[in-house]
């Protein structure tokens, strides 16, 4: 179906720098032809349970299409379609908290419990100081195209967006207009996203996620080395390869066949490894990723002395989520019995494209502040390895909530 952007490659994206990661969701409806309440801790961390269990069905669901590397962002996707979640009613509104695994905090006497619970994760989220954690949220709106006054009072309380009425018939100066909110939200980082709309547009919601943190403990670039990478029995490429010798916390996990290795960034945000053992294939784990085994991995972690290996890897990664958003239950929002009747009360009203795309960056570098210097103490033996030389999942979480920021595997540190 032709929508505001009917080709993926019309969304581009600057890389990031260094230890950085940006992610950037576009929701677009067309017409079709023819104040804050203090909640409990608890509640915040059951949405981040749920929205962990949502985020391996969708990385289940994007790894069946393919068998390459998988970057996104599960909290921006479910941030975005709460969001949507308050224009909808009826069946789809019901769809999408249960595609969400939302539909057990509701709460049938607080209509806006569930928007809520999002605003205090992400104040909770917001509040590290060495790590820059930005979300932002914009509507922009077609002139004399009306919308609820409820829906837009929602969106600016529960999600500090913006409201902006666009000319969308003079797409040049709406692509202009889009493109330099977006670059101002990502500080420069992302330019030119869009390079054409389509008139008929109504309405556009711009999430843009970005995230920069640098490690706690910094790898020296000094002692970066070339390495093969075993992508799979066949291809082996040669990476730049980070080492490290110091304290991290880790874990067997027996069960599956594999190890797991924590790496903080400052002010409580971490990367957890997930490294099948040699020989393990990491399809057969897919299946086995849950939000209980996640908490209770991460429970378990132990700290030891180890020497760790890990590659340096860049990853830019879009996906089209009209196509896979239905078979997880997404279904009435992408056709003509969408109802979005507390959006607008005009007619006819469905989502016709939904793109996501992040951008992941991972070095040796970390900001100045986390040069901090390691006493050097000389070990009796030799410690433990983790290297890092194969196919591998990773998981960064904000540490007091458990909420997962991004996620993906990597198959291929090169890209190719």
């Amino acid at each position: 179906m032709d929508g505001c952007l009917p080709q993926r490659s019309r969304i581009q994206m600057a890389a990031t720098s260094k230890w950085k990661m940006g992610f950037f969701f576009i929701l677009m409806c067309l017409v079709a032809p023819g104040q804050q309440a203090s909640l409990p801790f608890n509640s915040i961390y059951g949405l981040s349970y749920k929205n962990m269990d949502f985020a391996m069905d969708l990385y289940r669901k994007i790894s069946t299409y393919h068998d390459k590397n998988i970057v996104f962002s599960p909290l921006s996707i479910s941030t975005t379609f709460a969001a949507l979640s308050m224009a909808s009613d009826g069946v789809t509104y019901e769809e999408i908290l249960k595609g969400l695994h939302l539909e057990n905090l509701e709460q049938a006497d607080q209509k806006d419990h569930i928007p809520k619970l999002f605003q205090m994760l992400h104040m909770n989220i917001s509040q590290n100081g060495a790590t820059t954690l930005d979300q932002g949220m914009a509507l922009f709106v077609r002139k004399h195209f009306s919308i609820e006054k409820t829906f837009e009072d929602q969106m600016k309380s529960y999600f500090s967006a913006d409201v902006n009425l666009v000319d969308f018939e003079n797409t040049s100066a709406s692509v202009d207009l889009i493109n330099e909110y977006i670059k101002q939200k990502t500080r420069g980082k992302v330019t030119n996203m869009l390079s054409s709309l389509d008139p008929m547009t109504v309405l556009m919601m711009v999430n843009t996620f970005y995230f920069q943190g640098g490690w706690q403990m910094p790898f020296n670039p000094n002692y970066t080395y070339n390495a093969p990478f075993y992508v799979d029995n066949y291809n082996i490429r040669q990476v730049p390869m980070m080492s490290l010798e110091d304290k991290f916390q880790t874990m067997e996990e027996t069960q599956l066949g594999a190890r797991l290795l924590k790496l903080p960034y400052l002010e409580g945000v971490s990367m957890l490894i997930l490294l099948p053992n040699k020989g393990v294939d990491y399809n057969t784990i897919d299946d086995e990723i849950t939000a209980n085994k996640i908490l209770g991995w991460i429970k378990k972690l132990k700290q030891t002395k180890l020497e760790i290996h890990i590659p340096k890897f860049k990853m830019e990664e879009s996906y089209s989520l009209h196509d896979i958003l239905p078979e997880m239950g997404f279904v009435s929002l992408f056709g003509r019995s969408a109802n979005l009747t507390k959006l607008s009360k005009d007619k006819g009203l469905m989502v016709s494209e939904v793109l996501h795309k992040a951008v992941i960056d991972v070095d040796e570098v970390g900001t100045t502040a986390a040069a901090a210097t390691t006493i050097g103490i000389i070990p009796y033996s030799l410690p433990r390895t983790f290297i890092v030389n194969r196919p591998f999942f990773f998981f960064i979480y904000h540490e007091d909530t458990k909420s997962l920021l991004f996620m993906g595997r990597v198959i291929d540190p090169t890209g190719n």
